[in-house]
């Protein structure tokens, strides 16, 4: 269940009813992309954008962009056909609309088990009702069980302030309680966690603190709705330069023969402990991931 140092940054939602879109995922700079049979797809294009999104991931091309297929719910007229389609195409995740009970996952795991996908297809869960919510560490405990393959959590906020009639203000104080109770799921049992989705476009310093603000509470990335907002949000997900200068500092420091044994370090003026150290290794680790992403 170790979570994979992969940028999972930015998490750009395609309709996979608009084969341009589809085609034009496999340029645009997101490190991963959710192929969509749901929320952005009309129920008289369900059928056709099944075929398209399994044909468009069976073809590849898509680089080092990691590929997820999100569902429409086992309950819809469409989720079983949905379910099947992607278990045969193997994408690197398929993701589970409205998860609320680690059965619902259990169920996923049976599916893809009977059908031969491959285990390097994993699932992700939508978090976004209220049950959910109350039952955050119980979903994530589900990743424990192999079966269910789980590797991650997306937070549906736009689902959630709906059924719960949250209002959207800044800073998202309604929502902080639910965004950190997921997050400490999520990281109880080694899973990664991508933001919800910031819904004005137009708002440009808007989105950026928001993206701000999931990366300071410590989320992996953050959803997104459009193109353009890949850019700021790689920006704000990526370690500066500053933070993998003092990480690498910190790093030498407990390498160094002399700190050997040591749990503490006095570095430059400051003091730092060794969990400190594997922080920092990680900022490192993820840097160098970046690098070698965007240089490819």
């Amino acid at each position: 269940m170790a979570t994979s140092l992969r940028p999972r940054r930015s998490v750009l939602y395609m309709p996979g009813s608009n084969a341009r879109a589809l085609e034009k995922a496999r340029t645009l700079p997101a490190d991963c992309l959710i192929l969509d049979l749901e929320d952005a797809v009309a129920p008289d294009a369900k059928d056709v954008a099944r075929t398209q999104v399994a044909a468009a991931v069976e073809a590849g091309g898509f680089g080092l962009r990691e590929v997820f297929v999100r569902i429409n719910g086992l309950d819809t007229p469409w989720g079983a056909a949905d379910l099947a389609a992607a278990a045969a195409a193997a994408p690197d995740v398929i993701l589970i609309p409205k998860v609320s009970d680690p059965e619902d996952l259990v169920r996923i795991g049976r599916v893809l088990q009977d059908a031969g996908t491959p285990e390097a297809t994993r699932v992700w869960a939508m978090m976004e009702t209220p049950r959910a919510m109350l039952a955050a560490l119980e979903i994530a405990d589900a990743a424990r069980d192999p079966l269910t393959r789980l590797a991650g959590f997306v937070m549906g906020t736009n689902d959630l302030a709906k059924d719960t009639r949250a209002r959207w203000l800044p800073g998202r104080a309604p929502m902080l309680p639910w965004l950190m109770t997921c997050l400490a799921a999520a990281r109880a049992n080694g899973l990664d966690i991508a933001d919800g989705v910031y819904n004005a476009l137009a708002d440009e310093e808007g989105f950026k603190r928001e993206c701000a603000e999931a990366r300071d509470l410590g989320f992996d990335g953050k959803t997104l709705i459009h193109p353009n907002q890949v850019a700021p949000c790689n920006a704000a997900f990526s370690p500066t330069a500053e933070e993998v200068a003092w990480s690498r500092t910190v790093i030498a420091a407990f390498d160094a023969p002399e700190a050997q044994g040591k749990g503490a370090l006095q570095v430059e003026g400051r003091m730092v402990e060794r969990l400190h150290a594997e922080m920092a290794r990680r900022v490192v680790a993820i840097a160098a991931s970046i690098a070698a992403r965007e240089g490819a």
